[in-house]
């Protein structure tokens, strides 16, 4: 993954603030446990719905079952945001990625990606990769539908910092 231009948004930022780096965002992105991820119905209105996700390769990656309405979605528009931060107003780092989803069958991929999964909740998460997809490692193989799993590569990143003071960054790729 490139690195990308960082630049604070002063239109929407205190006088003395200053850029939060990509490494703190990436960090920021690494920590977090609950995102939410807006999708676009097909009639145009939007969802959004609370989903565990971890950044890793240089992407967001999240799961979700076949036919739920975020995988609906996603078949006929594959952008998306997902958000993460506290909603606190005088503290913290929200996060915002813009970009795309894309479904990940590869099974070597899937494999490190459920490694980094497994390893943020203390072994909490654990998948096994089978057919392009995520299994949870104590169902039975022929009772478990799986999870798809879906990468999105960002094409944007805000960074608000709140506070004192308030920020604005914005990491463009």
């Amino acid at each position: 993954m490139s690195v990308p231009a960082t630049r604070l948004t002063t239109k929407f930022s205190d006088p003395v603030a200053t850029a939060v780096s990509w490494e703190a965002t990436c960090a920021a992105l690494e920590a977090a446990q609950l995102f939410w991820v807006s999708t676009v119905r097909a009639d145009g209105r939007p969802h959004a719905t609370p989903v565990v996700a971890v950044w890793a390769e240089g992407a967001m990656w999240f799961t979700t079952g076949p036919g739920e309405q975020k995988e609906v979605n996603l078949r006929s528009n594959p952008r998306v945001i997902l958000i993460t931060g506290c909603n606190t107003w005088d503290g913290g780092l929200d996060v915002v990625v813009e970009g795309e989803a894309s479904r990940v069958t590869d099974e070597s991929q899937l494999g490190r990606v459920a490694r980094v999964w497994a390893s943020k909740w203390d072994g909490r998460w654990q998948w096994q990769v089978r057919d392009g997809l995520f299994q949870d490692a104590e169902a039975d193989a022929s009772s478990s539908l799986g999870a798809l799993v879906f990468k999105v590569t960002p094409n944007k990143v805000f960074a608000h910092s709140k506070g004192d003071p308030f920020g604005e960054t914005r990491h463009k790729f």
